[in-house]
């Protein structure tokens, strides 16, 4: 116990992998979204932080290269106290680490600190840069005809005549002949090479030097050991970086698989609203693609709940209800729910869905659907009622404030009653603006993506007055179906890229195809 009796928390040393956010451990993910505090490093997928739960407090700790952010001048020493401080608080602490923390991480000293002062804490490993960028590069480090053995050293302090680099044989390391990964070892390449070359390594000796491995941000740099500083420069590689030396390095020729996706290294703009867009952006990253999210849209409750609550007690009375969104279903449900309603209530009331997605979101409250159309529209609904008598009938619209007004007019001339209530709202956000706008005038978005109409009428809104057509000149438009194509064009846009299916499933793989032909 601590003074005031206050129970100690506990501190969670957790490897965040080494830049892709799909390989952070199981456990490691499941402490991250308990924890009360996360303290993350610079290299810890800042994608991961996307998991904490609502309310926690998030701490940047990270130094590049070996020195604090500009603007923060966070030591070893005030981290250490600040795990200390979070805990004997009686919090549940996530320190998020790139890598693995206890492989060059510095996590022994951090655990070592917290022992001694007695909070505690536990360590979940991660998957280290140092077999898993080798990975992603086509490089493995062992192979049975090549190296059997494999050696990690770090050359991240001091000089060739002092600090670490003074401690490492480099004698031993010339003549085991195996493969060597050496770890922030970047800035002094040159003597690294030099020191082995000088102990006897011999100087055609594979070597690579990786670059932002396991991101889509991946660049390699392969040349023998007496020449791959001179590529490094003319490459312009930086930290992070991780070094292979070896002849295992030369199996890359065959085995690139990573840097070989369709999209890889392409960056792809996504506007769709923030919390619907995390399927896409999975989807993208598995064609190798750097997804950039720019949502354009923001969901929220309607201002005023009284036409839904009306709707809700009258809701026996309706012969349809009809979904023509996910967010549609969530709020609607959501809100009946919440006035005490369940689902028998629905009793007699035949329900349409736009799509697959709006039905599995009717499926998640333990509802069939009367009516799923082929195509994922407005009109295709319409088509699918073409049998139904819609004289005197009562259907009931739950959608967006602002929506296309085609299915409400048609049913109505068609002799339904048709009550409209806005279950949602949409604004535009604007909190990356300048950011992306950054990048369009650098032409870094290699596509820019379109998921509803209202998507491409705030990308533009957005920039309004501003040269987009310039900015756009040789970037590929990509809409989900003809609806936000159309849209797309009466604004100006040229539109490349439209699926058969009008999915995010179907708009990723039609993207990746473009560019893989």
């Amino acid at each position: 116990m601590v003074p005031g009796d206050r129970p100690l928390g506990k501190v969670y040393l957790i490897g965040a992998g080494p830049g892709d956010p799909g390989l952070i451990t199981v456990k490691g993910l499941q402490r991250l979204r308990e924890a009360d505090v996360v303290i993350y490093d610079y290299l810890a997928p800042t994608e991961l932080l996307g998991a904490v739960k609502t309310g926690a407090e998030i701490v940047y700790v990270g130094k590049q290269g070996g020195s604090p952010r500009v603007g923060l001048h966070i030591t070893q020493d005030q981290i250490n106290r600040l795990l200390i401080e979070k805990a004997r608080a009686g919090l549940t602490v996530a320190r998020l680490k790139g890598g693995d923390p206890f492989i060059f991480g510095r996590g022994g000293e951090e655990a070592l600190v917290l022992a001694e002062a007695g909070v505690p804490f536990e360590v979940i490993p991660g998957v280290t840069s140092a077999i898993a960028v080798p990975a992603y590069a086509g490089i493995p480090l062992t192979h049975r005809d090549w190296a059997s053995t494999v050696t990690f050293v770090t050359g991240v302090t001091g000089h060739e005549d002092d600090g670490d680099f003074a401690r490492i044989n480099w004698q031993q390391l010339a003549v085991t002949g195996n493969t060597l990964v050496i770890l922030m070892g970047l800035g002094r390449l040159r003597h690294i090479i030099d020191a082995l070359l000088g102990a006897g390594r011999p100087p055609q000796t594979q070597a690579a030097v990786i670059q932002w491995g396991t991101t889509a941000r991946q660049r390699s740099v392969m040349a023998p050991l007496s020449a791959i500083a001179d590529e490094v420069e003319r490459a312009g590689l930086t930290p992070p970086a991780v070094i292979v030396i070896g002849e295992v390095v030369g199996l890359r020729r065959e085995l690139n698989w990573h840097e070989g996706k369709p999209l890889f290294g392409k960056k792809i703009l996504i506007t769709r609203a923030k919390d619907q867009a995390a399927e896409f952006i999975e989807l993208l990253a598995h064609y190798g693609a750097e997804p950039v999210e720019f949502p354009t849209i923001e969901i929220k409750p309607p201002s005023d709940w009284a036409p839904v609550d009306e709707a809700i007690a009258q809701l026996s009375t309706f012969d349809w209800l009809l979904f023509t969104s996910v967010n549609g279903v969530e709020f609607f449900m959501k809100r009946l729910i919440a006035k005490g309603g369940d689902l028998r209530k629905l009793k007699g009331v035949k329900i349409g869905a736009i799509g697959p997605k709006t039905a599995e979101a009717v499926h998640q409250f333990g509802l069939v659907p009367d009516l799923v159309p082929k195509y994922f529209q407005a009109e295709a609904i319409l088509e699918g009622l073409h049998t139904e008598a819609l004289e005197g009938k009562r259907i009931l619209l739950p959608r967006a404030k602002e929506a296309r007004e085609i299915l409400p007019q048609e049913l109505a001339k068609r002799g339904a009653d048709v009550n409209v209530v806005p279950v949602y709202e949409t604004i535009i956000p604007t909190a990356r603006k300048e950011a992306v706008k950054a990048m369009l005038q650098k032409h870094e978005i290699a596509v820019v993506t379109f998921t509803s109409s209202s998507t491409v009428k705030n990308f533009m809104a957005l920039f309004e007055g501003e040269p987009v057509a310039k900015w756009l000149e040789g970037v590929k438009i990509a809409c989900i179906g003809p609806i936000t194509a159309d849209t797309a064009r009466e604004l100006g846009l040229h539109v490349d890229i439209q699926p058969v299916d009008f999915t995010v499933a179907a708009l990723a793989k039609a993207i990746a195809e473009g560019f893989g032909k």
